[in-house]
């Protein structure tokens, strides 16, 4: 239990957008709306902290209830889910913290109106689960598939 609620000092990357999970790029898919999802599904060994991806101030953080499957299968759309929105320079970011079948928790730290630092902690998802990270159009992605994650320092986009 000790190893899972881990929190280490992290050097935050300079970048326009940088991961807020540890884990793997579960998909990278195109939205008909011209933004692209980055999914980064962390399992129980994974550090479970999530950090802003960009500087800027919550507009809002929405708990939406629901079920609890595994988060890496396509039925976890309907999981139990925190949708945080940040007024940032690229515009609206959106983020989706999603629970999994262990995780039954998410704890968000700070607030709507709140401004933040890019990497700064925002929240913490207890257990396995995924979080979905939305682009704006034109940003162009430097992760890849079955890649790894580490928040606050890996970074999401290219210049």
């Amino acid at each position: 239990m000790l190893w899972f609620f881990r929190d280490p000092e992290r050097e935050i990357t300079q970048g326009r957008v940088i991961s807020p999970a540890d884990g793997v790029v579960q998909s990278i898919m195109p939205w008909k709306d011209g933004r692209t999802r980055v999914a980064i599904f962390m399992s129980p060994l994974n550090v479970h902290v999530n950090r802003a991806p960009l500087a800027g101030t919550v507009t809002s953080v929405e708990h939406v209830p629901g079920g609890f499957v595994p988060a890496f299968n396509k039925e976890s759309e309907n999981n139990e889910r925190v949708v945080w929105h940040f007024d940032t320079e690229l515009g609206d970011i959106e983020m989706i913290q999603i629970a999994g079948a262990v995780a039954r928790r998410i704890v968000p730290y700070v607030p709507q109106g709140t401004k933040v630092e890019q990497g700064e902690r925002i929240g913490l998802i207890r257990f396995g689960s995924r979080v979905d990270l939305y682009l704006p159009e034109g940003v162009e992605v430097a992760v890849e598939v079955g890649q790894k994650t580490v928040a606050g320092v890996t970074r999401i986009d290219r210049d």
